[in-house]
């Protein structure tokens, strides 16, 4: 995560200021807008995993593997209790 090459604007939001305190202390971050800035990137990085894993697991499930229970666990419920 850090600056990119992308045009910056000017932009006036209404936030909570306890709320972005808090970000603001997480995120280590040392002013109000790289507050903004870290948690749009992070926003924007989860996105990109959860795009990756669902391809993953469409790949996986179309694949055609046959998954088996090798401890007869599946059929009879949690930790087969």
């Amino acid at each position: 995560m850090g600056a990119s090459t992308a045009t910056l604007v000017h932009k006036h939001f209404r936030l909570d200021a306890a709320k972005l305190k808090r970000a603001q202390k997480l995120l280590d971050a040392p002013t109000e807008t790289e507050t903004v800035e870290r948690a749009l990137d992070l926003a924007i990085a989860e996105e990109q995993r959860d795009r990756r894993v669902r391809k993953a697991h469409e790949e996986f499930f179309r694949s055609g593997i046959e998954i088996r229970d090798l401890f007869g666990a599946l059929g009879e419920g949690v930790l087969g209790k």
